[in-house]
């Protein structure tokens, strides 16, 4: 987190989010939790429905003293978790590595909906840490992830400039056989080609930007075809350990993540 602490036969998600958010406006993003989630390493399903806002202690120097990032910021921790759209609908399974605690009183609204981006200069504290080694599968239940030309989906976590912790993404149609896009953690002249846990993540639920234009949204960009991958349900989120895992906040910081092309779920 820091130092210290479509478009062949697909569904166009971004018309899609903007007559939402048209129709809906500010109550599209505000969501509604009660219970309590644990995590676990198996493909469970653990929805925005099992989730509690938590309160999250200070755990490093990123933006503001609050878990979404401002002063004053009264917008409870899991908002925007579950609303139907291009975004993840579930958790599979959170194995925490080293150092992993950032976050998980917030699980697991905090990874669904989309991006609590900061900017370029700022990593948002709207995440979970995965820890070193850390994994996490998210699932998609309103959306399936489909291969249509360009960039079809994008992974959101808060780097900033000189601190970047990486992580491989994987995908799968039924969470059992995963196929990984390959992450180049060592080619920092290349710009870390593969991985997800590069780019500043401009997106937010304030700002208008839409979340899933690769152009705009900033995060992580992945192309299906590069794995011969049709369409999938299943995004995996391995922690690489490309920073040293002090707690509680180590690991790769996930925010969320974005389907640009896909169609309805079956």
């Amino acid at each position: 987190m820091s130092p210290a602490g479509r478009r062949r036969g697909c569904v166009s998600w971004r018309g899609r989010l903007r007559l939402l958010r048209a129709l809906l406006g500010a109550a599209l993003w505000v969501g509604c939790a009660s219970g309590c989630a644990g995590t676990d390493g198996a493909l469970g399903s653990v929805s925005s429905a099992d989730a509690t806002p938590g309160a999250a202690a200070d755990g490093g120097a990123l933006d503001a003293t609050t878990p979404d990032g401002g002063p004053g910021d009264a917008r409870a921790p899991d908002a925007g978790a579950g609303q139907a759209g291009p975004f993840a609908d579930k958790v599979g399974s959170f194995t925490p590595g080293k150092g992993a605690g950032w976050g998980q009183d917030k699980m697991p609204a905090v990874v669904l909906g989309g991006p609590e981006g900061k900017g370029s200069t700022s990593g948002s504290l709207h995440v979970v840490s995965l820890g070193c080694g850390g994994s996490l599968v998210l699932e998609l239940t309103d959306t399936v992830l489909v291969d249509g030309p360009g960039v079809d989906l994008i992974v959101f976590e808060n780097p900033f400039p000189g601190w970047l912790e990486l992580a491989e993404v994987a995908v799968s149609q039924d969470g059992v056989d995963w196929h990984t896009w390959p992450c180049a953690k060592d080619d920092k002249d290349g710009g870390y080609p593969g991985c997800a846990g590069v780019k500043p993540v401009l997106a937010n639920s304030a700002n208008g930007v839409d979340p899933t234009d690769p152009d705009a949204a900033g995060g992580d960009a992945f192309d299906l075809n590069a794995l011969g991958v049709a369409e999938a349900r299943y995004v995996r989120v391995t922690d690489l350990a490309t920073q040293a895992c002090d707690p509680p906040s180590a690991g790769f910081d996930l925010d969320a993540i974005a389907v640009v092309n896909g169609k309805p779920a079956p």
